[in-house]
Formats: structure tokens, sequence, C-alpha cells
């Protein structure tokens, strides 16, 4: 339910555009504590992506680069932190709360020692979620084969020999920085797996004071949706916060993303940065959200649909798309450059 609501927030609120205005040039870019970006779209971290193409997470860093944007690095990711960055412009590092403080310290520290540029703690992952989907497809660790998800596997025989030669299915973050044995990789998965399901916990503000403490760099807090929150993490000295509902896939029901933006903006005003993820599927859902007061919104089911298309290529093929949507609707919104936006350019929500 959640995952629908979030698109269908933003289809919800129309634009308001001006015409007879000057005809300047299209300016996209903007900056997220100071690092610019040549358009306001972000890869969201988005785990396992190794899974869905060899190129991964790696494959997604040098579309990012390759576009001027940045990109968010899953905890969950198939390549490590090092890989990573040897291979594109360092990411954003993203972090989960694990019942093993040494566990994620050492985490921050090989993000800060390869050149992270800013760290994201996502905090809406206390308890596992139930993903529905996910069940229902059998995409658990090991997996469940069942006669739907094994016909679909026979008829994708180059995504099999893909997932074999690149052996990219396990959590970096959990296993050693060497490729794994084939014969192996399902043990070493279930083990991230179990990983995942039993170490996680429930986020405490004493617990983001310590990581505040210990990350000199921008800092970022995830899976903000109540405006006290947003709040408390202007106390805590955090520069940015992303309004968030994972997608719909941690707590199925609660209000969509862009429905949270505007009263956490009205909150936090401009005491930090505020970026948006959840249902962004066009140019013109990105641009009600800047029209609000965000900085920038991150992308995740559009980027991994890339990557499954055309790997790393597919990524960039997808960021394009977004940039030429979001040129052709900014300019025939009469405001030529995303600093320009502000709320006059959204009508009332329909049905409010």
């Amino acid at each position: 339910m959640t995952a629908r609501a979030n698109t269908a927030a933003f289809e919800r609120t129309p634009l308001i555009p001006r015409v007879a205005c000057s005809a300047g040039p299209v300016d996209l870019s903007t900056t997220l504590c100071g690092q610019r970006m040549t358009m306001p779209v972000m890869l969201a971290p988005t785990g396992l992506a190794g899974l869905v193409h060899p190129d991964g997470e790696r494959g997604a860093a040098q579309a990012a680069q390759r576009s001027g944007c940045l990109m968010v690095m899953s905890g969950a990711a198939t390549y490590t932190i090092e890989e990573v960055a040897a291979a594109a412009a360092p990411p954003w590092y993203q972090v989960y709360l694990w019942r093993s403080r040494s566990f994620y310290t050492e985490l921050i520290e090989r993000a800060a020692a390869a050149g992270v540029p800013g760290l994201v703690v996502t905090v809406d992952t206390g308890a596992k979620g139930r993903k529905e989907k996910d069940l229902e497809n059998g995409l658990t660790v090991p997996p469940r084969l069942t006669l739907r998800n094994g016909i679909d596997t026979l008829r994708h025989p180059r995504w099999v020999a893909g997932v074999v030669r690149g052996r990219r299915v396990v959590v970096k973050a959990f296993d050693g920085p060497e490729p794994s044995r084939l014969a192996g990789l399902v043990a070493r998965a279930s083990g991230s797996a179990d990983m995942v399901t039993d170490q996680m916990i429930s986020a405490t503000w004493a617990e983001l004071e310590w990581i505040r403490s210990v990350w000199r760099g921008p800092l970022a807090i995830k899976g903000i949706l109540d405006p006290r929150d947003a709040r408390r993490c202007v106390e805590l000295g955090a520069e940015v916060v992303v309004v968030s509902n994972h997608g719909g896939r941690q707590l199925d029901g609660v209000i969509a993303s862009f429905d949270a933006l505007r009263g956490v903006l009205d909150e936090v005003g401009d005491a930090l940065e505020v970026v948006v993820d959840g249902g962004i599927r066009r140019g013109t859902h990105v641009l009600k959200a800047l029209c609000l007061g965000a900085r920038a919104c991150m992308i995740g089911r559009p980027w991994v649909y890339g990557l499954g298309a055309g790997g790393g290529a597919g990524v960039a093929a997808v960021l394009e798309q977004f940039r030429s949507e979001l040129t052709v609707a900014l300019t025939l919104l009469g405001a030529g450059e995303v600093t320009r936006l502000d709320r006059s350019f959204l009508a009332a929500p329909s049905g409010t």
C-alpha cells in the first residue's frame, strides 16, 4: 500500500507553470553539503545490487560519476567500500545500527579511509519488515524454489550465467574482500541474512549522538517521517535529513514520503538540508519535491531496474532520462533554474 501511495502523493499535487518568462539556459545543478551535483537526483542505497547484475554497486557508482550525480552506497552492498571507491568517485556510505558497535565502527573507519564524503545512518530498520513480495517470490536466503521462480529462472539463462560468473550475491560488509568460492556462496549468503535479521537494533538518540561524535564529515539521518524527529536531528548536529519510509518495504501503511516532506520542512526550515526518497519515478516528481523545499531526491527502484536491464550503462541511461525530463519540465514550468523553485509553483493537493 505504501509503495503505491508514495508515487500517488506526487500525482495528487499539480504544478502551476508560468509563461512569458525569460528564456535563459536551464540550470539543474545544486549541492549537498557543498558537494556539487549536476542535477538534484541521487542513487539511493539499495542492497544486494550485484544479485541484479554483476556490475552491482561498482557499476552504479561509475554511472553516477559520469552523470555528475551522488550515490549512497548500501551497507548491504555486494562490493566492498574499497572496491567501489577504487573504481569511481567515493560515494556516500550508508550504515545500519548493529548490536556490535565495534562492527559498524570498523565500517565507519573504513569509509573514512576510503575518502567517503558523507555518512548516511538508516534508522527505520530496528526489525526486519515483512516484505510480502519477497515471500511470494521466494526471495529468501537460501532461496525458496517455487514453480513460478523456477520457470522464471530458466527463462533468463544470461542472468543466471552473470550471477555465477560475477559471484556477487553476498553482503561484502560481512564477507572477506576476496570473491567467495561458488560452493560457499549459499552458506555465506545465509550468514549475511542472519546478520541482517538478528543483529540490527532500534536506533536510539544516544547511539546517533555517539556516531556524530566519531564521524567528522557530513551526517545524514535516513528514515525520518515525523517533524519532531527532524527537529531532534537538528539538535543532534546532523547536516542532512532523508525523508523516507524505506519504499514501503519496512512498515506498510505509513505516510507517503512526499506527504511527510512538507511537515518536516515546515519544522526544520533551513536548519539542515532535506532529501526525500520514495515513489520518485519521473522528472516532475523531482521538481515537486524541490518546490516544497527539498534539496534533492533519491531514486531506488528506477536505478536498480536500469542496472538489471543494462548494468552500469543501464543506470547511466536512467539518470540521463531523468536529466532530459527535468530539463524539459523546468523550461515549461518557467523557472529556468532549480534554485528558483518554491511553493508558488505548486497547487493544493487534490482531495484536500
